[in-house]
């Protein structure tokens, strides 16, 4: 599908959860709405701008009917998600700037600000039902434990807490230790047994949630930036259970398999500028994945393209790629023994047929924006980075090795 040009940087992206429209939230405070088809075509719907204040972070109703966006005025809107009116507000919702909100349940709303407040909300009472306090930077990502109806909070303090939204306490249920790094994303995994956290540094770091919060039990290296965004694949494809998608600092969104450890490809490149966020469509069982960042266009990308046309015989064609991949469940098992970072060993990588654009840190540029959106911008203005080719990036020790399949360094992400 064609790039749907949105004239602005992009803050967030959700999908409507049963029909082909697709939101954004924009640095000029806009919100603006698009329809697609599968031959990718696409049309405005509607553009809606309630503050002049820039929207970082939109939800959306369990039955796609009602739209919720926060953002650096510190309101919260409600709006009508079929004809983009504005239909309520909620004034001084925070002290501060708000990052970001997501639906929980269906009269239920969690909002957390740049100073790590976090509140909850019934959209249809003008006054928050509870606040916590426990953090003190800003909220980065919510998760939403349906089965414990638990909230998990990520921050730039280095810690998650969980919270308990049926208890009455304002502490916390739970949180963790300091990571000594800024968690930026958080998504879960193997049925929600275990969750993994992207940082400022380019480590995803997993929980298991049968071990508690308290720290993580393992820590996968690669990523050379960091990892701004996570998302799962549709539950219709065999390896959903375990892959992740990445949105990375950057520019790369990259399909990740877990356990064991393999990039299996770049699905989009935003070239120098950062990702956002990403979701897929249709409640997250789509065939679209969007991503967004700061080159001002809304990327879709066919995930039918991506991982539906590798040809199985060629997968295993020789016995020496089948012993390579590690199997799952002795994984699982070795995982309390591994040590907290991946760094003694060489693991073996299989990289798929796709040729992946390799790039280096070397050079250095900053984005350059106008005066009214450096003013406004909610985020740091980090430096970009610009990648070229590297000889070997992933070469490793000679080894007899199947026909796709090379040896590489645990940061087998690097220069990617």
């Amino acid at each position: 599908m064609p790039d749907i040009p949105v004239g602005s940087q992009i803050f967030d992206v959700v999908f409507h959860p049963h029909e082909p429209i697709v939101y954004t939230g924009l640095l000029t405070g806009d919100i603006k709405a698009f329809g697609y088809d599968d031959q990718g075509q696409h049309q405005a719907k509607f553009t809606l701008r309630p503050s002049k204040r820039s929207c970082r972070s939109l939800a959306i109703s369990e039955d796609g009917s009602q739209l919720w966006a926060v953002g650096k005025g510190k309101i919260l809107y409600t709006i009508d998600a079929g004809t983009g009116k504005l239909t309520d507000s909620i004034t001084a919702a925070h002290d501060s700037p708000i990052n970001r909100i997501k639906r929980l349940m269906p009269h239920l709303l969690s909002t957390g600000d740049d100073e790590g407040v976090i509140k909850l909300w019934d959209p249809r009472k003008p006054e928050a039902i509870r606040a916590y306090t426990q953090h003190f930077d800003f909220i980065s990502d919510f998760m939403w434990l349906d089965d414990k109806k638990q909230l998990v909070a990520t921050s730039g303090d280095g810690t998650l807490s969980v919270m308990d939204v049926r208890a009455k306490k304002t502490e916390p249920f739970a949180q963790s230790e300091d990571q000594e790094d800024e968690l930026l994303s958080i998504l879960p995994i193997k049925s929600g047994t275990k969750v993994v956290i992207g940082t400022q540094l380019g480590i995803l770091s997993v929980f298991n949630r049968a071990k508690g919060w308290g720290d993580c039990v393992d820590r996968i290296p690669g990523h050379p930036h960091s990892i701004d965004a996570l998302c799962a694949l549709p539950s219709s494809y065999p390896s959903s259970h375990s892959t992740i998608l990445t949105g990375s600092s950057d520019g790369l969104l990259r399909a990740v398999e877990l356990f064991p450890t393999k990039l299996v490809g770049v699905i989009a490149d935003h070239g120098d500028f950062p990702i956002e966020r990403i979701a897929v469509d249709l409640g997250g069982e789509g065939r679209w994945v969007g991503s967004v960042g700061h080159d001002e266009v809304l990327r879709m990308t066919d995930l039918k393209d991506v991982f539906e046309d590798e040809d199985p015989e060629e997968e295993n064609d020789t016995g020496e790629r089948e012993e390579s991949v590690v199997d799952e469940d002795k994984d699982e098992e070795m995982e309390s023994d591994m040590p907290g970072d991946i760094d003694g060993g060489e693991p073996t990588i299989s990289v798929s047929k796709r040729r992946l654009e390799v790039g280096s840190d070397d050079e250095e540029t900053t984005s350059t924006k106008d005066a009214s959106d450096a003013e406004d911008s909610d985020v740091p203005q980090t430096r970009k980075k610009k990648r070229k080719k590297e000889k070997d990036a992933l070469s490793g020790k000679a080894k007899k090795k199947g026909r796709n399949q090379v040896e590489a360094d645990p940061s087998f992400f690097s220069g990617l």
